[in-house]
């Protein structure tokens, strides 16, 4: 009779422990359970930690509740302003409901990456070149829209979408660098006429200044020929203005002067008198096709 029950005993702790390892399951931090019990779902979503199933009857599917990081494939597609370009993104997503992403779609990895690749092939035809190049925040969040709307009943929620790279073709690339090249020479021919401006405006104020003191004129003339002198290289030829002798003519005094009393004198036609030193006067000209007399040396 005692052997009996242990048996028994032993046969209904064995049926026990097989009965709790075909119905012990658990369920991570990150993962929530959603149980078939005959096909039908059973109850609550079920939490992380140490749960319990019906062996044989229920059957539990473990959903991941992280932000899954998903690349969509790139995309070609022709631009509004017909443009060939090549766009590849990331989308950011993860599960809020398990029940409907389960339920609901058969692979909602999948679908939510049939949708981003359409979306994104939308997106290209609706937005200009300079778009996507420039403006590529405002594509995120109408291709986030397009996406999110579609995948809420699915269980989704989209979190971030960021387009990556535009590829762009050789001919376009060479036209944006000489449109580029163009746009800079135009500023630097800008930035060098408003430069002669501001310079002409300030020489004209210093030759107003200058104009009224001559003397800071020939100053600035030093100036400049100390600044050039400088050189070692170089050969310095220097102007000498009329005002500098001007002024110089006027700080000297006026003296005497015979040679210039002489030529004024015969300006006016009266001639010199000789001096009356007994030197004999100078012997006249011989008359015009005559030989003059020869000198005479001394005995």
């Amino acid at each position: 009779m005692v052997e009996a029950l242990v048996a028994t005993a032993v046969a209904v702790g064995s049926a026990g422990i097989v009965y709790v390892m075909a119905a012990a399951r658990v369920v991570k931090q990150y993962e929530r359970g959603v149980v078939f019990r005959l096909g039908k779902l059973r109850g609550s979503v079920r939490g992380p930690g140490f749960t319990l199933i019906l062996p044989f009857a229920d059957r539990l599917h473990k959903v991941n509740m992280q932000i899954v990081t998903m690349p969509v494939p790139a995309q070609d597609g022709i631009t509004r302003d017909n443009v060939t370009v090549r766009v590849d993104a990331v989308i950011y997503f993860k599960v809020v409901d398990p029940a409907d992403a389960v339920i609901q779609v058969e692979d909602y990895r999948f679908a939510v990456s049939q949708m981003a690749q359409t979306s994104l092939r939308s997106i290209i035809g609706k937005s200009d070149l300079d778009d996507l190049l420039s403006n590529r925040e405002k594509l995120n969040q109408g291709l986030e829209l397009m996406i999110d709307s579609p995948a809420m009943g699915w269980g989704v929620q989209i979190d971030r979408v960021e387009i990556k790279d535009v590829s762009l073709p050789e001919t376009m690339k060479r036209s944006m660098a000489r449109q580029a090249e163009a746009d800079r020479e135009r500023r630097a021919r800008v930035i060098n006429a408003d430069a002669e401006l501001q310079a002409s405006k300030k020489l004209a104020e210093a030759a107003g200044v200058m104009s009224q003191e001559p003397a800071a004129l020939q100053l600035r003339l030093l100036q400049t020929v100390v600044a050039v002198a400088a050189e070692k290289n170089s050969t310095l030829v220097l102007p000498f203005p009329v005002e500098l002798l001007r002024f110089l003519e006027r700080a000297t005094p006026q003296t005497a002067d015979p040679v210039a009393e002489a030529s004024v004198a015969g300006v006016s036609g009266a001639a010199p008198e000789p001096e009356a030193s007994g030197a004999p006067a100078p012997a006249e000209p011989a008359e015009e096709g005559l030989p003059a007399d020869p000198p005479q040396l001394p005995l």
